[in-house]
């Protein structure tokens, strides 16, 4: 498994959840400050991604909420609702840790290996290594 799965909000269902397999260079554009982390305490997966974020010195390219234990709070609603942008009305499990496009306001990918992989072809990218 390559997330962690967060408490879930029942929504009516519309047909099955798709799975936000998006990735950067392929249909998501290069550009610094255009995407958002969605990471959660206590998460391997989210342990990762922050240290290969930190890694590669994308932390001032790329912003980061970290989740905490209340699923009512206002994070929570943030990243629901990208995820609903990826999927009219989507149903699905929320999962971090979760890649959001800050353009669209949806989720890019919630695949851990698919995370890391778009974080190393951004810190080669030219436009990103200009603005660190």
């Amino acid at each position: 498994m390559s997330h962690t799965v967060l408490p879930r909000t029942p929504l009516p269902r519309t047909g099955p959840a798709p799975a936000p397999r998006g990735r950067i260079g392929a249909g998501f554009s290069p550009v610094p400050h255009r995407y958002h982390l969605y990471l959660r305490v206590g998460c391997p997966h989210s342990l990762r991604v922050t240290g290969t974020l930190t890694e590669l010195r994308l932390a001032r390219s790329i912003t980061t909420t970290v989740l905490g234990t209340d699923p009512r709070a206002a994070e929570y609603t943030a990243l629901r609702l990208a995820y609903e942008a990826a999927g009219h009305h989507f149903d699905g499990t929320l999962t971090v840790p979760a890649l959001v496009d800050g353009w669209s306001g949806r989720v890019v990918s919630d695949h851990t290996p698919d995370i890391l992989d778009d974080l190393r072809l951004l810190a080669t990218h030219p436009a990103f290594r200009a603005s660190a």
